[in-house]
């Protein structure tokens, strides 16, 4: 019986050794498999290379807004480049050459004119802000109450001197021969109920002048450094639906690159009309 015990304890032994080894096995193969799953796993997030993305833009406020674009983009799978360029011939001239994918900093008719004058085919889209032109006085709260012959100053560089006529023709006091165009001059006014005397003068002078003028038309640009806040002091804003909007713009056939699409949905996200409308106070507007 002792030596039937002993062979029993040996079986038993050597099958509790043969059942260690079967499980050692298994979990050995089982974490070198999710070893390996995790490795890809790996492997595939971290192969994956951002695609760079290069913008030209103005420093304020287009690139201000695209370093907000930044961190959205980045979650895209976009790594977005800023090139800045604090003229409005450049970014035009660096898209044109493919040395960037788009550019952020002029709106349409300015884009218009320039594919007129240079044979370029930009596309423009996806509004983003307008730095509004407003009226602005320091005589009166209300444009009901300008007074007939008030001396009314506008821009004199003709993209401007254009869009402060609409301006003024969306207030009601004045009417156009070309009730929406773009190259309107004074010599185009048709009606003007209160006879009004538009002057036109260097944009920068403007707000230097307001105090001898019934009215003024300023931009953003200008008025901000005079202390004017459009939608707090202007008597009259341009408004959101302008064609002045601020856009991107990329050559023929880029519009629908990915990359693209997810730029200029970011753009026109509800983080950036946050960040515009709270960041700028007014001085910049939203488009979309």
């Amino acid at each position: 019986m002792r030596h039937d015990y002993r062979i029993l304890l040996y079986r038993r032994s050597c099958m509790n050794k043969l059942f260690a080894f079967a499980a050692t096995a298994v979990l050995g193969a089982a974490l070198l498999i999710s070893g390996c799953g995790s490795s890809t796993n790996n492997e595939s997030s971290s192969g994956s290379k951002p695609e760079v993305l290069k913008v030209a833009a103005n420093p304020v406020p287009h690139a201000e807004i695209l370093e907000q674009v930044k961190p959205i983009l980045a979650k895209e799978g976009v790594d977005l480049q800023i090139i800045e360029f604090t003229d409005y011939i450049q970014p035009n001239m660096a898209l044109s050459s493919h040395e960037v994918d788009a550019n952020f900093f002029a709106n349409v008719p300015y884009q218009n004119n320039y594919n007129k004058d240079h044979g370029t085919n930009f596309v423009s889209f996806a509004p983003v802000h307008i730095e509004p032109l407003a009226i602005y006085s320091q005589k009166i709260k209300d444009l009901k109450d300008l007074p007939n012959g008030a001396k009314v100053a506008i821009p004199s560089d003709p993209t401007n001197s254009a869009r402060a006529l609409l301006l003024l023709q969306s207030a009601g006091l004045v009417t156009l021969k070309d009730p929406t165009g773009l190259t309107n001059t004074p010599f185009d006014v048709t009606s003007n109920p209160k006879n009004i005397q538009i002057t036109e003068l260097e944009a920068a002078q403007i707000p230097r002048s307001i105090q001898d003028l019934d009215a003024a038309v300023i931009n953003a640009n200008y008025a901000l450094p005079a202390g004017l806040n459009p939608t707090k002091d202007g008597l009259f804003v341009e408004k959101a639906d302008s064609p002045y909007a601020n856009l991107l713009s990329v050559n023929p056939g880029d519009e629908n690159k990915p990359a693209i699409q997810k730029l200029a949905k970011a753009l026109q996200s509800p983080e950036i009309k946050k960040f515009i409308e709270e960041h700028y106070n007014g001085a910049i507007i939203p488009a979309f």
